[in-house]
Order: C-alpha cells, then sequence, then structure tokens
C-alpha cells in the first residue's frame, strides 16, 4: 500500500500522468501556430458568417418594396416563369423558382441565360414580374464568407482547410488546457490584461464548445466536398466522381435540344400535389424551358423532425415522373449533406435561433481576436513587444466593419454590385495603411467610431432610399442604428477612460 502511494505520488510529481506536461507545451506551441497561420482568415471567416446568418432577413431589408404573401398559385407561378423567359434575351439553360416562405414572403425566378448570365426577378401575387430583385451587398457578404471572392474552387477550398483549422485549433486548445473544464467558471478580471483576455478566450471556448464544434465541422465540411467527393470516387466508384454526385443529385432526362414552347408548369404543380399531399413547394428548377428535353425538378419540405425534410419530384416535358426520393428514405450520407447548409447557418429553428447563432457567433469571433491578443500580450511582458504587428493586427480588426458597413451603404446608395468589392478592399487597405501611422488604442477607437457612424448613416438612409414597405427592414434598420450607438458610446467611453497597455483591437 505504502509502495502504490508513493509510486502515485513520484508520478503526479513528475508529470508522466496524461496529458504530460510535455505533451501540454507541445501542443500549447501547436495551438498557437495554427491559430496566428489563420488568423485574418479565421476572424473575416467567423464575421462575415455570424453576419450571414442573417441573409432572408438582408434580402428583405434590400426589396422593402416587394409584395408579402404566404402562397403562390400554380397560375401565378407559371406567369412569373413567362414574364422571366420573356425578358431574357438569347437561350436559357436554368429557370429557378423559389416560393414563397417565411423567411422570405415573396417569390423569385432567377434565369441563367448564356454565358453565365444571371437575374433575378421578384413577382407579385399574381405572377406579374414588378422588377429585378436587389440583392447586391447580400451576395457580395455571402460570397465573401463562401469563398472570399476569389477564383470559386479555390476560395471554397481555402474557406473549408479554414474550417479545418478552426476545428484542430479547438481540439489543440482542449488539449493545451487540462484545466479548462474544471475552471470554466473562473475568470480574473480587472488584473493583468493577458491574464483577463486568457481567461475569456477559454471560457467562451467551453461555454459555446458543441456550437463551435458544429460550426467548424460542418464548415470544413461544406469546403471540402469536392475533394470528399473525389476521394470517395476514387475509393468507391475507380474514380467516376459522376456516380457520387448521382447518389445526391436527380438525373437528367434524355437530352434533346430541339426547340419548343417553353414548359407549361401548371399540370405539375398538380401531379406534385396527388404526391406530396399537404407538402410545402420550396422551389422548382426547370432545365432547357425551351427545348424538347425539358425537365423540371420540384423540391417539397414534409413537416418533420428531421432537419433534411425535402422531398424531389423531377418530371419531363410530357409529365412523366422519372425521379422521386423522398426525404423519409434517404440514407444516412443524404442526410449529413441535407443538414450540413442548415446547421452552419442556423436555419433551421427561427428567429430564436438566428439570434441565438448570431450571438454565438460573435462569441466565436471574439476567440479569434483574442488568440491574437494573448499571444501580442505574451510577448510584451517576456519583454520581447511586437508594436508593428499589434498595429496592423487593430488594422485588420476594425478595419473589417469598417469595410462591410461601408459596402452596405454603397449597396443601398446605388444598384450595381461591382462597386462593392472595390469599396471593400480600399477600406480594408486604408485601415492597414493608417496601422502604420497611429497606435493601436487610437486606432480602435477610430475604428469603432468609424463603424459606428456608418451604421448609424445606413440606418437613417436606408429607409429614405428603398423606403419602409417591409416592417422587417424596419427591425433590420433599428438594429444597425442600436449596433451603431453602442460602438460609438463605447469609443467615446475609452477617449474619457486613462490610457492603459498599447493593445487595444
Amino acid at each position: 500500500m505504502t509502495k502504490t502511494k508513493t509510486k502515485t505520488t513520484t508520478t503526479a510529481k513528475n508529470g508522466t500522468g496524461f496529458p504530460s506536461p510535455d505533451l501540454v507545451r507541445a501542443v500549447l506551441k501547436g495551438h498557437s501556430g495554427l491559430g496566428l497561420a489563420f488568423a485574418g482568415l479565421l476572424y473575416l471567416v467567423c464575421l462575415t458568417g455570424t453576419i450571414a446568418v442573417f441573409v432572408n432577413e438582408f434580402q428583405r431589408w434590400e426589396n422593402p418594396g416587394a409584395e408579402r404573401m404566404e402562397t403562390l398559385s400554380p397560375d401565378a407561378a407559371q406567369a412569373a416563369y413567362r414574364g422571366a423567359l420573356a425578358r431574357t434575351p438569347g437561350p436559357v439553360e436554368h429557370v429557378l423558382i423559389l416560393m414563397p416562405s417565411a423567411a422570405r414572403p415573396w417569390p423569385t425566378v432567377r434565369v441563367d441565360g448564356e454565358g453565365g448570365r444571371q437575374t433575378t426577378w421578384i413577382a407579385d401575387n399574381s405572377g406579374r414580374i414588378t422588377g429585378q430583385m436587389r440583392d447586391g451587398w447580400t451576395e457580395f457578404l455571402v460570397g465573401l464568407h463562401v469563398y472570399l471572392h476569389l477564383p470559386k474552387s479555390w476560395g471554397i477550398f481555402i474557406v473549408g482547410l479554414t474550417g479545418v483549422a478552426l476545428l484542430s485549433s479547438l481540439i489543440s486548445g482542449l488539449l493545451a488546457h487540462p484545466r479548462i473544464f474544471r475552471d470554466a467558471f473562473h475568470l480574473r478580471l480587472g488584473g493583468s490584461r493577458r491574464l483577463q483576455e486568457a481567461d475569456l478566450h477559454n471560457r467562451i471556448g467551453v461555454w459555446a464548445l458543441p456550437f463551435h464544434v458544429t460550426v467548424s465541422l460542418t464548415g470544413a465540411l461544406l469546403g471540402l466536398s469536392s475533394i470528399i467527393v473525389g476521394v470517395i470516387g476514387l475509393a468507391v466508384f475507380q474514380g467516376d466522381t459522376a456516380k457520387v454526385y448521382a447518389i445526391f443529385t436527380p438525373p437528367h432526362p434524355p437530352e434533346n435540344a430541339r426547340t419548343a414552347p417553353p414548359l407549361d408548369l401548371r399540370p405539375l404543380f398538380a401531379r406534385v400535389t396527388e404526391r406530396a399531399p399537404g407538402g410545402r413547394i420550396v422551389y422548382l428548377v426547370v432545365e432547357h424551358p425551351t427545348e424538347q428535353g425539358a425537365s423540371a425538378v420540384f423540391e417539397v419540405a414534409r413537416e418533420t423532425t428531421r432537419l433534411a425534410n425535402e422531398d424531389s419530384y423531377a418530371f419531363d416535358r410530357a409529365g412523366k415522373l422519372y425521379y422521386e426520393k423522398q426525404a423519409a428514405q434517404s440514407n444516412l450520407g443524404q442526410q449529413i449533406l441535407g443538414s450540413l447548409g442548415l446547421l452552419h447557418f442556423g436555419w433551421f429553428g427561427g428567429g430564436v435561433i438566428k439570434v441565438a447563432y448570431a450571438l454565438l457567433g460573435l462569441g466565436l469571433t471574439y476567440l479569434a481576436v483574442g488568440g491574437v491578443n494573448i499571444w501580442l500580450a505574451r510577448r510584451r511582458d517576456k519583454g520581447r513587444p511586437a508594436p508593428g504587428w499589434e498595429r496592423i493586427w487593430t488594422g485588420i480588426v476594425w478595419g473589417q466593419p469598417i469595410a462591410l458597413a461601408s459596402t452596405a451603404l454603397v449597396g443601398v446608395a446605388q444598384w450595381s454590385a461591382a462597386p462593392l468589392l472595390w469599396t471593400w478592399s480600399i477600406a480594408s487597405l486604408a485601415a492597414l495603411g493608417a496601422a502604420a501611422l497611429l497606435p493601436p488604442a487610437t486606432l480602435s477607437r477610430i475604428g469603432r467610431l468609424a463603424t459606428g457612424a456608418l451604421l448609424i448613416g445606413l440606418a437613417a438612409a436606408h429607409p429614405l432610399r428603398l423606403g419602409t414597405g417591409d416592417g422587417m427592414a424596419l427591425i433590420v434598420d433599428a438594429a444597425l442604428a442600436v449596433i451603431g450607438l453602442g460602438l460609438v458610446a463605447t469609443a467615446r467611453a475609452r477617449f474619457a477612460r486613462p490610457k492603459r497597455a498599447p493593445l487595444a483591437a
């Protein structure tokens, strides 16, 4: 008994338990290196992802004059579809009709013409086209989050790697801090800046760990899906990735490019109603609508507890059902694929879930910022400060809110989406340029003031420019104004506060 106790005590003193001090030090070093390597990307992706939770609300904000409705009749859908085709010169590849929903209570018709040109129209309750959909800023935001406005395949891949880096950082952070769960409610506030930042970083990481893992894992799977499909194709289908995609997507009918009148959708609506009584048509895609080989695929939502709850029905020009997939009969892979986007963005439980996702997303964004702040503070405490990196990081942290608010203001002021990328790039570079001249504390205060002023100006300019026809637009404007006023107030408070350490991101 004495020998056993002595052995246990010796083991504890020598630190040979799991995880050992050597392992903790090695993992902590890797955790810091990984976070620093992806710091800017992690921050940008987390920030834009938090805002992108409200994509539908921002689409309504950009189109407050659209007529709101709960449903669209088959006759009205046919009229909107024909009206959009009539406005499109040249051949048409696809037509996507999004039906009204609680999240976005008006229908849209997107026509994909030759050369990859896409035009999206809004229709009223009778199916009359009322104008083009205004979605420049929303599409810019989604593009920045999904592929960084790089060439799409490369951009999506890089964002997928960022998701892997985030997931790896979460795992390494847990291993590097063996007491992280035991100290889940231990906060050292008001003392050392580094210890305060470290405690907040670790506590937020633990409190919202399920969310962080869900978002990083789904983001990695979505971003690296093309590579995953390629690996499955090599392993199972001798490299034929088309067979992998065929598991998840409906097949095409026999190709027949002879010219024909536009496909009539009304009898197909009736067929869908027969096969899915009580279902809600979410959207339909018409392939080659003016060719003999035209087809239409309907996605129909069912009232179930599954996240992936949509049935698929595909019809050829003659109205023959050539493909049917019931969500209840989906295999595990299909259910996972259908749930990834919903889980990643929080689009599965209404407004309460979205607000929760946004708050948790802000926490995740803070993790990305706080990790670098801790590293910079640790260097300063060890007598090896990095003032240049402190200024650059502060410029990045506050440059992005300024850039995003600037693009939104430009998007409201004019129709074209083309200037938005230039606006974002110029604002981001200007913030980095200011970092070469100003100390971090000044940069932080200016960043708060500038972002707050832009948001207040945006909230005031939007109803004057686009109107107040949709209550959701008023809610968004009010939220922007409140956030803007809060940022201005914190900036003023920092002006009045005695100066602290230079790190102020």
